[in-house]
């Protein structure tokens, strides 16, 4: 198959896509594959770095002042909104309980 009929079918797809769901599939493949993981992964560090951000705002605190409260440093708060670092467990229980003020739940599925 031609790049240029590969490129018309996959566009009829997701044209024909009925939710969400199908066009994740399409675009990165069946929840377990590699390049989905690597999605899933990626828009759950998202999800946490604008949550922290947008809370953080709420709070009307500074990266810097967010850092002093729970003992770190500015620059790492900067890289975890900007989605550029891993982060423990521990440590976002920490920003969001103790910095923060916000109750975390986790979700296991």
């Amino acid at each position: 198959m031609k790049k240029n009929d590969a490129t018309r079918l996959r566009n009829g797809q997701i044209r024909n896509a009925k939710n969400f769901d199908e066009l994740l599939d399409i675009q990165y493949g069946k929840i377990g594959t590699k390049k989905r993981d690597e999605f899933e992964e990626k828009a759950q560090y998202f999800v946490i770095s604008e949550t922290l951000k947008d809370e953080r705002r709420k709070a009307n605190l500074t990266q810097e002042q967010l850092a002093n409260k729970v003992g770190t440093k500015k620059s790492y708060i900067s890289r975890i909104e900007n989605g550029r670092c891993d982060i423990q467990l521990s440590t976002l229980y920490r920003i969001f309980e103790d910095g923060l003020g916000k109750r975390i739940s986790l979700l296991i599925a």
